[in-house]
């Protein structure tokens, strides 16, 4: 049997960017200002975000064979780690052991590590002679600490969670072999990681129709919520003990869809087995989630679908039947936001899935998209902030890393301000990109995007009205070409300016913000700006009483939005989708036949923009469900790894999500888009094309030119003065005085433009 050496790490939380593989990468991560900044929001009370933190076995040798598993994790008889749970006393445990660090030599005992835990508890890593037992090195550390440590520390899969640098109080120069073998074990967000092993599923995953995942998530929820350390084993023995009822009593069926917490199998499986030995009796709680989670949506829910249709014909948002990460978006603000949070998060969805291109009308291009949620102050755009937060959780995760890299260039540069060498200046790939920045700032960052797409997202859209006042023009240019994902091009004389050339900008942007800054950030109405915005609006909740339970961004949600955001990337390449090209077709040639005969010219040309961004939003959408149908029969390592092996499995599967029920969506969005559209810019753009200062269409040549050419124009071949003055009016506006029309009327005789007939009247010649 071949024996691998190691040092730790079995697994990483969704949250870290990389694995240790050597003492100083290990040094490294625990100086990460990500790893810092989660610990210090535990602290404070998010508890969810424990299962991202990475985890590691210090006490952990050696595995067997050529796999870095769980299973095969031999113990290290000479190391143990102890965990003592009395919190805010590690400072007194330190020294403790300091005064009795030569009885412990005496003794064969060396310390290699004290931390402080990320709940303030204690870390003591030792080791150990040869034949001392876990029990007797807990006795002897209780004695001489004077606090008693975890008696439950003595398995080599015991894991702890990594802690930030000011946490470790000590830290021995023995510990740690050369190598930090990374394991291929993820403890991750989401029931998937944090609950399932790596297996793929042999059961279903459903029972009636109804994930596991959810039928356990209520569980929790009726039972107070998820279980805590010195619970944890008790409270999935009762799961495992009520959910049985609905495994058949299968033991491996349990195994596959239960929650472990960082427990290993072995301890899961003793736990589920002494479960299934209890008397069979059913379980009365399970057939009430089933019940509840089963039922119709209710009436209140009917008309609150109701309310979210977007013209007369009062097509409905299928809520319940959206993907997920979709739907779970949509039930942490209400469904009184459905339309604004879809709207806001499809950028970012696009963003993701940045490999991706779809033909729309026989152009291939990726899914660039530019939202804008407008609505009054306190009307719940705030609540869209934390879901957005949760889709681009993977990579501005990537980005403090990055951006870590970059001020530790800036310290360099400082340092050597006045030496021959520079450092040489990174070119790193952050892609959430801040709008309080400047043109050139911004040009560089999306230059620097390895092709990826980059993304914006501002809660407040007054800051781009501020920061860039004085170069809206550069900003709706920017915009306009990312939305076409054409080249963009800036160039300076200056060798120290920034110069950029980008084959295709991709930069995806999303604005929140009142309709007054809206009209800020959106001034002209004829460049084709405004077009490319897809824009919804929060209800009017001027008299709404307020929520007993107010709507929140929940663990489980999140959880499961994550889970659909780190399968996006992975997809790859360019797609047809003729059901929803057909679909948008149609939509199109509704709105031509509807806006002719109304001679609505507007809403005509709006059409041709809101058609293409309602397919990619569409697309977006069914990309989810793509993600969801994948992660359900596999799990989301599976998924992950069936996409990876199988590169086009997800066209095959996005071809087949063109359901009626997927493309009625696409009818909602289009619709919705349009409307807002033209509530927000209808007047405007009518006075921009009617405007003087606007080249448009011409219907036939002019033929007399001069300062009063277009009231000349306006007027009939026979015309009175009232008339004359009626049309000055209509032109210039209510300035105009009887006297300065009726010098206009004499010009124009002396002109030889018009003569002056009987009854006072006047013709033109």
């Amino acid at each position: 049997m071949e024996v691998r050496k190691t040092f730790t790490c079995i697994g990483r939380g969704h949250g870290a960017p990389c694995l240790p593989a050597t003492r100083e990468e290990w040094e490294q991560m625990r100086r990460e200002p990500w790893l810092k900044e989660m610990c210090e929001r535990i602290e404070k009370g998010e508890e969810e975000l424990k299962h991202r933190l990475p985890v590691w076995t210090p006490h952990c040798a050696e595995f067997q064979g050529n796999h870095r598993a769980i299973g095969d994790a031999l113990k290290a008889l000479s190391r143990l780690m102890l965990d003592f749970d009395e919190k805010g006393h590690t400072g007194d445990i330190l020294e403790k052991l300091r005064m009795k660090n030569e009885e412990l030599r005496l003794r064969g005992i060396e310390v290699l590590l004290v931390e402080e835990s990320v709940r303030k508890g204690t870390h003591v890593l030792v080791e150990l002679p040869t034949g001392m037992s876990a029990e007797e090195a807990q006795r002897l550390m209780q004695e001489v600490t004077g606090f008693e440590p975890d008696k439950a520390v003595k398995d080599v899969s015991r894991c702890i969670y990594m802690v930030p640098e000011d946490h470790t109080k000590y830290v021995s120069e023995k510990l740690g072999e050369p190598r930090l073998s990374p394991s291929p074990v993820s403890v991750s967000e989401g029931s998937a990681q944090k609950g399932k092993f790596p297996n793929e599923a042999k059961h279903p995953t459903e029972f009636k129709g109804i994930p596991y995942e959810e039928i356990i998530a209520e569980y929790w929820h009726r039972m107070g919520g998820e279980p805590t350390e010195g619970e944890r084993n008790d409270k999935l023995h009762k799961l495992a003990a009520n959910l049985r009822a609905i495994c058949d009593d299968k033991e491996e069926w349990l195994l596959e869809v239960m929650p472990r917490y960082g427990l290993p199998e072995s301890e899961m499986r003793s736990i589920i087995h002494s479960a299934c030995k209890e008397p069979t009796k059913g379980s009365k709680l399970m057939q009430e989630i089933i019940r509840a989670l089963s039922e119709s949506p209710s009436k209140e829910e009917d008309e609150q679908a109701e309310e979210l249709s977007t013209n007369k014909e009062t097509v409905k948002l299928p809520i319940k039947k959206l993907p997920q990460g979709i739907r779970d978006s949509i039930e942490a603000v209400g469904p009184q936001l459905a339309m604004p949070v879809v709207t806001a998060i499809c950028p970012a969805i696009g963003m993701l899935a940045t490999g991706v291109t779809l033909d729309v009308h026989g152009q291939r291009k990726g899914l660039n998209l530019i939202a804008y949620i407008a609505g009054d102050f306190a009307s719940g755009k705030g609540q869209i902030d934390p879901v957005i937060e949760a889709w681009t959780s993977e990579v501005t995760a990537l980005d403090r890393m990055y951006q870590q890299q970059e001020d530790e260039w800036r310290a360099r540069k400082r340092a050597a301000k006045n030496k021959k060498e520079q450092p040489e200046e990174p070119k790193l790939p952050v892609r959430c990109l801040t709008l309080n920045n400047t043109v050139a700032n911004l040009a560089e960052r999306l230059a620097n995007t390895e092709g990826k797409h980059a993304f914006s997202f501002t809660p407040e859209a007054d800051t781009v009205a501020q920061k860039w006042k004085s170069a809206m023009s550069d900003f709706s240019v920017m915009l306009r070409q990312s939305y076409d994902g054409t080249r963009y091009e800036r160039e300076a004389r200056s060798a120290e300016a920034v110069n950029v050339h980008i084959d295709r900008l991709l930069w995806n942007v999303t604005m929140c913000g009142t309709p007054d800054a809206l009209y800020r950030v959106v001034s002209n109405y004829t460049d084709g700006f405004q077009s490319r915005i897809a824009i919804s609006r929060t209800p009017d909740n001027t008299f709404s009483p307020l929520e007993d339970k107010p709507y929140v961004l929940k663990t489980r949600q999140a959880e499961r939005i994550r889970q659909v955001a780190h399968l996006l990337p992975l997809m790859q390449g360019e797609v047809v989708l003729p059901k929803l090209e057909a679909r948008g077709r149609e939509w199109l040639e509704k709105i031509r036949l509807e806006t002719m005969m109304n001679d609505d010219k507007v809403r005509a040309r709006q059409r041709f923009r809101v058609c293409v961004t309602a397919q990619r939003m569409t697309c977006c959408l069914m990309l989810c469900k793509v993600c969801e149908s994948l992660i359900k029969t596999h799990g989301v390592s599976g998924a992950e790894t069936q996409l990876k092996q199988h590169p086009d499995l997800w066209k095959e599967l996005l071809i087949k999500a063109q359901t009626p029920q997927m493309l009625s969506v696409y009818d909602v969005l289009a619709d919705s888009l349009l409307e807002n559209a033209l509530y927000f810019f209808r007047e405007r753009i009518e006075n921009a094309f009617a405007s003087r200062d606007y080249a448009g269409y011409l219907n036939g040549e002019r033929q007399k030119r001069g300062k009063n050419d277009s009231i000349y124009e306006r007027l009939d071949v026979q015309f009175s003065f009232d008339q004359a003055m009626q049309q000055s009016v209509a032109v210039k506006g209510a300035g105009v005085t009887h006297n300065g029309v009726k010098q206009m009327l004499k010009n124009w005789k002396k002109q030889g433009l018009i003569v002056q007939v009987e009854n006072g009247r006047y013709r033109k010649k």
